[in-house]
């Protein structure tokens, strides 16, 4: 079997923390050959340290059409994933982009007609559904355990957690702050869960209370005049079947409930709580129901999770990124459909809309609904 060719475009902190580390695992699948930045240097140093031979390029479009190169990682600033991605899959490449999909639902459409056009492979990084109690709850879900789940928490709160590097706070390159940061981690995997994708209406707020009390944060101290995105945001997403989902994204917030790419699912049979314990300092996966007469909970410990690579000592990573590489060899399905991706990116531009309107958002009618679920990648007209 001949390896795939990787080229990785932005070589900032989630190449060389994810991407990259899992890649290299792969090494009798994939070979990383390219990397690109409009900073030589780090290219430079990406290449020094994961592929030494590898081509230098400060130009995506030189690398997206470098014929050598099958696959694209779009590891850059959300406002540049759309052309990158696209660029990439007119090109020929299967394309892995990191989250969100988009800063808005338009780049996101665009995104999806380019696969269409392609026929290549295009997924979004939402690492959070290959951590091992994600695995698990969804496995729960699917086997019906919960029964009808018709009430949903998406959990992405911080105490004091301002990232204080790259352009987190610049809303002209990510297009918002905590709720298209870290809230859409959270929602991904509340809707991934519940698998309803169908949405009724969305009603958002979003705050800015705090961004002057820079003290005391995780990260060190932030610059209260470049802190031009919310600090919060708060959802209620209500589902065309009648559930609803509360979503709560902030890197600020005075509480001491911190739960980040968390979800509460409430069903007809039972429940499923993330949680984190405050006296061990761990993550938790909870599952509460009524037996003869009393009400039951159950921790799962440690749950297992699905080997893509090796069953010691695999990472989030090394599932997420294993997965995508055999969906690609084995030309079936990612884990993360752009489709899904697209409502998640959908959802949030929502919020963000109704935050400044003050008004309720409407979703698609059905007939919508079809062309975009009705296993198309067709989605021009879409209504807010």
């Amino acid at each position: 079997m001949s390896k795939l060719r990787v080229g990785i475009i932005g070589c900032g902190a989630i190449a060389f923390q994810k991407h990259l580390p899992a890649l290299i695992k792969l090494n009798d699948k994939v070979e990383v050959i390219a990397f690109c930045s409009n900073d030589e240097a780090k290219a430079r140093n990406a290449a020094e340290k994961f592929s030494k031979n590898a081509k230098i390029y400060t130009d995506y479009r030189e690398l997206v059409n470098d014929s050598n190169i099958d696959v694209v990682h779009v590891c850059t600033p959300n406002v540049l994933h759309a052309p990158i991605t696209v660029a990439a899959l007119d090109a020929g490449k299967h394309v892995m982009c990191e989250k969100p999909m988009a800063t808005n639902s338009n780049e996101a459409k665009e995104m999806l007609n380019a696969a269409k056009r392609s026929g290549k492979k295009l997924t979004i990084s939402y690492q959070n559904r290959f951590r091992r109690d994600s695995l698990l709850l969804k496995e729960a879900c699917e086997r019906g355990d919960l029964g009808e789940i018709y009430v949903a928490k998406a959990h992405a709160v911080r105490r004091r957690g301002v990232p204080t590097w790259g352009v987190f706070m610049n809303k002209e390159l990510q297009g918002g702050g905590p709720l298209i940061d870290i809230g859409t981690h959270a929602l991904d995997l509340t809707l991934w869960c519940m698998n309803n994708y169908e949405v009724d209406s969305v009603t958002g707020v979003t705050f800015n209370k705090l961004k002057n009390q820079y003290q005391a944060n995780l990260f060190g101290p932030w610059d209260p005049q470049t802190f031009n995105v919310e600090e919060s945001a708060f959802a209620l997403i209500k589902m065309k079947n009648g559930a609803i989902i509360y979503l709560e994204a902030a890197w600020i917030l005075n509480t001491l409930d911190e739960r980040e790419a968390m979800t509460t699912l409430s069903g007809t049979k039972g429940g499923a709580e993330m949680r984190r314990n405050k006296l061990t300092n761990n993550d938790e996966l909870l599952f509460n129901s009524e037996m003869y007469g009393r009400l039951i909970e159950t921790e799962v410990q440690n749950p297992a999770g699905v080997a893509y690579n090796s069953p010691i000592e695999e990472t989030d990573a090394d599932r997420e990124i294993g997965q995508w590489i055999n969906a690609i060899l084995e030309e079936k399905a990612p884990v993360v459909t752009p489709e899904q991706a697209y409502m998640v990116t959908r959802i949030l531009e929502a919020i963000y809309e109704s935050a400044e309107t003050g008004k309720t958002i409407e979703f698609m009618n059905k007939d919508e609904e079809n062309i975009l679920f009705g296993g198309h990648f067709k989605v021009e007209g879409l209504k807010k």
